[in-house]
């Protein structure tokens, strides 16, 4: 089921389930999963590097931007078939991905060969994207349980329960997790052990992942306002009022931020200022933006429900290019150097020249994709709503 239908409608049912504890790599992820070799468990974590993609959307202000390049042409290096819908975007941290399943398990696997590492049991389906932080992944799931779990085994460190479910990703900041849950709230918990340290209500619910801008949290939801709160305690600095709810996260870039909302538009937001920069809706086609933007140093790039992904001038608004897909782009695009690359409900993933939009390659998943790519360490992940998980590489 695609999240962002429900993201201010009916809640889903609640799935009665208990957490476990990490199955090792010998165990099979699912009865669907294919015949790949368990991989060893790493002996040691990594510190995050340039070349990894720690996060949902890459960093802490959401900008959508790989620390490395990938070539114009790829190829599969392995899939992974787990039977049930992956939303999540992967996080990629030295030579292991880390995502989430609707099968209610967050799945480590080994980079190269695509060998499952360990999986952990939440307690429902997991559409928060995973996020790494100085050797433990931090991430929600559909009943509202914020887990904390170490990444190398996957043995639960704490876990945290909010009123209603979490589809946000988690931020970082220094010793502070920030993160949205559908009970209105912008909660910020202590990394160490899960502790609440402020709480913050908005008037609806949060789904899309707060940025950090500064000293402050920034994040847009079905309130129809964009909130900026102080990290040190959760204080409100304002509240600026959009023109429709949103879904996305809010990407972040100086003093400016970008976000998408069901009335049909883009908005920039100048945060310091404190007010609607600009505002831009298709004149032709009038379809909401639950997709978040990437963003370049002059483009804020983003998809649509009209079946495109949309280049628009930071500055003003106005369109660049677009690039026309055979399906809805619900999933947030990826810039890797030159390029960028995102996927579509008609089942594909596009790669397209950042400058001009022209298309320079895609792939047929076989099923909708609403999922956005993780890139870091060479690598392309993306996973479809028919559970299959794709790494690329270059040809």
């Amino acid at each position: 089921m695609n999240p962002w239908l429900l993201v201010c409608g009916t809640l889903w049912a609640a799935i009665a389930a208990q957490p476990e504890a990490a199955v090792p790599a010998s165990s099979p992820a699912s009865a669907s999963a294919p015949a790949l070799p368990p991989a060893p468990l790493a002996e040691r974590v990594p510190e995050v590097s340039a070349e990894d993609w720690p996060m949902f959307r890459g960093n802490s202000a959401l900008t959508g931007v790989a620390g490395c390049v990938l070539p114009a042409q790829l190829k599969v290096a392995w899939r992974q078939n787990l039977g049930e819908a992956i939303l999540s975007s992967a996080d990629i941290v030295g030579d292991t991905a880390y995502f989430g399943c609707d099968d209610e398990h967050l799945y480590a696997v080994d980079l190269r060969t695509g060998g499952m590492r360990w999986r952990y049991k939440a307690t429902g389906a997991i559409q928060s994207s995973p996020t790494f932080n100085r050797g433990t992944i931090y991430f929600g799931d559909e009943l509202g349980t914020v887990h904390a779990l170490e990444a190398r085994t996957g043995a639960p460190r704490w876990t945290f329960k909010a009123a209603d479910q979490v589809i946000s990703s988690v931020n970082v900041a220094d010793d502070r997790l920030i993160f949205g849950s559908y009970d209105g709230s912008l909660y910020c918990l202590s990394v160490a052990d899960g502790k609440l340290l402020w709480k913050y209500e908005t008037e609806g619910r949060v789904h899309g992942t707060p940025g950090i801008w500064g000293d402050r949290a920034v994040v847009a939801g079905c309130d129809a306002h964009a909130h900026v709160v102080r990290l040190s305690d959760g204080t409100k600095v304002t509240s600026i009022p959009l023109e429709g709810v949103s879904g996305s996260a809010a990407a972040c870039r100086g003093e400016r931020m970008f976000i998408g909302t069901y009335d049909n538009r883009v908005m920039g937001l100048d945060l310091g200022a404190r007010r609607v920069l600009w505002s831009y809706s298709d004149p032709d086609k009038q379809f909401p933006f639950v997709s978040s933007a990437a963003l370049t140093e002059e483009l804020a790039i983003i998809g649509g429900r009209d079946k495109m992904l949309h280049a628009l001038s930071q500055e003003t608004g106005k369109p660049v290019w677009t690039l026309r897909t055979r399906g809805r782009v619900d999933g947030s695009p990826v810039l890797s150097g030159p390029r960028v690359w995102v996927g579509s409900l008609d089942g594909r993933l596009y790669g397209a020249d950042v400058a001009s939009g022209r298309k320079l390659w895609e792939f047929e998943a076989g099923a909708p994709i609403s999922a956005s790519p993780a890139i870091g360490q060479g690598r392309l992940l993306i996973g479809t709503e028919e559970g299959a998980l794709y790494c690329f590489e270059g040809e």
